[in-house]
């Protein structure tokens, strides 16, 4: 009865359509995690922009943000660099560029900061933001 129910909702997975099967075989890039100690390296030397979500575990506006941050990580892949950082983990990168609240998200383009989100947006404005910094 319940197998009957999942196909005709539809909730069965579709294994005719080769792209849709590939695309589930694949993963899904995210957003890499950083540390302090590698912060820099990693802001500084990237050829390409680099966003950063200055998150903690029991911030709950950062769990809200949290999709629209791996969506970036997904959508923007090879073309831009996505990072959390836990700064309950890491206080001193944090401490350094004055995050006071968060989430705080920071746009990075050569190694400079150039734009800055502090608490929840959308995912449009997110990636409005990354795309002036691609054109």
């Amino acid at each position: 009865m319940f197998d009957l129910l999942k196909k005709m909702l539809g909730s069965e997975e579709e294994t005719s359509d080769p792209v849709r099967a590939r695309m589930a075989d694949e993963p899904r890039p995210e957003p890499i995690h950083i540390i302090d100690a590698e912060f820099q390296t990693i802001v500084s030397e990237s050829e390409q922009p680099v966003v950063v979500d200055f998150w903690a575990e029991w911030c709950a506006p950062c769990h809200i943000i949290a999709p629209s941050v791996e969506d970036l990580a997904a959508e923007y892949d090879g073309r831009a660099v996505i990072a959390k950082l836990d700064v309950d983990a890491n206080p001193e990168t944090a401490r350094r560029l004055g995050i006071m609240g968060i989430p705080t998200l920071i746009y990075f383009h050569n190694g400079k900061e150039v734009d800055r989100v502090v608490g929840v947006t959308s995912y449009d404005d997110l990636a409005r933001r990354l795309e002036a910094l691609l054109s």
